[in-house]
């Protein structure tokens, strides 16, 4: 632990500076944050010619119906649209809210507020908390209007929209509600292990994170998804007896097996796994099920299981790890930093001790473009991940085979091709864009595109069979 403490120290050493120089740390934020901005429209705007094209891919044509492709580019070109608007108009309003000293105001009027109850500003967490849920409610109001078009006007528009206006506000209050009820103590245990541990904190503070993690996994599908959807035991069936012998076979510890009403709000589809490593639940879309057939659900299934396989969540977590102990180790430099808070407006009794809460929050705006890179470099991962896991589906019938006997693995040869035409399917009746621009993909998708994948399935298939598996 000493070895682990020296070598931080080193960091701060070096990033000294950060507490001595008089830096415009906002004009900083304000240029980066513009940079990423623009960068993510100039993106869209590479992609949005592509919406233009008459025709599929080639590979795909046989796969539409009449109509069914024009209406995936013109959902596309008006998602395009949106996107373009809403990411300036939130950067102009985040950048407003910088510029005009509301950072500061928020902080100010947490104080006020925790004055008004009975306590002095010497309760450092519970301003800080009031401070949040301040910064958190207020800079919501402003984007209400962007989540209501999107889900009223653009959704509606094209089919997919089911929520009405009233669980539209149901949501939003139970999301404020849920947002208190678990970040307040979150917070109040972060700021209090800084109180405790000083510039010691990061391994505690590394401790508790994975902890909380852990007991939101079950936390969430047992108290917080029940609040917003109905998962209900998947009926008996053709699809219920291949996936729990899908799971069998594969040894996958299934506790559970949900169906999930999110018709409820949309016509989109999905299925996800959760979970400890000892106990498994496997969710499936009521959209999914009436979409595709129960052979290409168990080939979709097949891929997920293909994650848990190759261990891809626990992977992810050790990089999230290190990605969040590289932020925790830079700050500590920030944290004893008054010229940064200076910079963005704090006056110097506020800056002079900075409170933990504000520095950190600064800090998060100043690595905007560090996060930037960072999520390319993510997305990369996931979607060799992504193609692991279509590989596992391939080669599924030869690992039953070798685990479970042939006699296991009957039927399962085609699972290569039945997950191919699954993902057409998906992306056919989610209207879902065919046609992508490589820079545009490499920066927003943790997935291969469609093509990419049936290419990469053909692909796995002809090793498959040269082998003679």
């Amino acid at each position: 632990m000493d070895f682990l403490h020296g070598q931080l120290a080193n960091v701060q050493t070096h990033l000294s500076f950060v507490q001595k120089d008089s830096i415009d740390w906002k004009l900083y934020v304000q240029v980066f944050s513009w940079t990423v901005t623009l960068f993510e429209s100039y993106l869209l705007l590479r992609q949005y010619p592509l919406y233009s094209k008459t025709a599929p891919p080639p590979a795909l044509e046989k796969d539409f119906e009449p109509g069914a492709f024009e209406k995936s580019q013109a959902y596309g070109k008006d998602k395009a649209k949106f996107a373009l608007f809403s990411g300036l108009y939130k950067q102009a309003v985040d950048s407003s809210l910088l510029q005009f000293g509301f950072y500061p105001w928020s902080w100010q009027a947490a104080g006020y507020l925790i004055q008004k109850l009975g306590y002095s500003p010497q309760y450092q967490i519970l301003q800080s908390i009031a401070f949040v849920f301040i910064l958190y409610f207020l800079s919501t109001i402003p984007t209400l209007p962007l989540s209501w078009y999107g889900t009223f006007v653009l959704e509606e528009k094209h089919g997919f929209n089911k929520t009405t206006p009233k669980l539209f506000v149901t949501d939003l209050v139970k999301s404020w509600a849920i947002a208190f009820v678990f970040g307040a103590p979150f917070l109040a245990i972060f700021l209090k292990i800084f109180q405790w541990a000083g510039d010691r904190f990061v391994p505690w503070l590394m401790a508790f994170m994975i902890s909380f993690q852990l007991i939101m996994v079950i936390l969430y599908p047992t108290v917080i998804q029940p609040l917003f959807n109905k998962l209900s035991p998947l009926a008996d069936g053709d699809l219920r007896q291949r996936i729990e012998a899908l799971a069998s076979k594969l040894k996958f510890p299934l506790k559970h097996l949900y169906e999930i009403d999110g018709s409820k709000r949309s016509s989109h589809s999905n299925a996800y796994f959760f979970g400890l490593p000892w106990s498994k639940h496997i969710v499936i879309f009521d959209t999914l099920i009436q979409q595709s057939k129960p052979k290409e659900v168990e080939a979709v299934l097949a891929h997920e299981l293909g994650h848990w396989y190759f261990m891809h969540p626990t992977k992810m977590l050790v990089i999230s790890q290190l990605h969040i102990f590289t932020i925790l180790a830079l700050f500590p430099a920030f944290l004893h930093a008054p010229p940064v808070l200076t910079s963005f407006g704090y006056p110097a009794y506020v800056a002079k001790n900075p409170p933990t809460i504000v520095a950190f929050l600064l800090f998060q705006m100043i690595l905007t473009p560090v996060e930037a890179v960072v999520s390319i470099a993510m997305n990369a991962v996931s979607r060799k991940f992504e193609f692991e896991a279509d590989r596992f589906a391939v080669e599924l019938e030869g690992r039953v085979k070798a685990t479970a006997g042939e006699k296991e693995a009957e039927g399962m040869g085609d699972m290569g091709e039945r997950l191919g035409r699954a993902l057409i399917s998906l992306h056919v009746k989610n209207l879902s864009t065919v046609w992508v621009d490589w820079l545009y993909s490499a920066y927003h998708h943790s997935h291969p595109t469609l093509t990419e994948r049936l290419k990469g399935l053909e692909q796995l298939q002809a090793a498959k069979e040269k082998k003679g598996l």
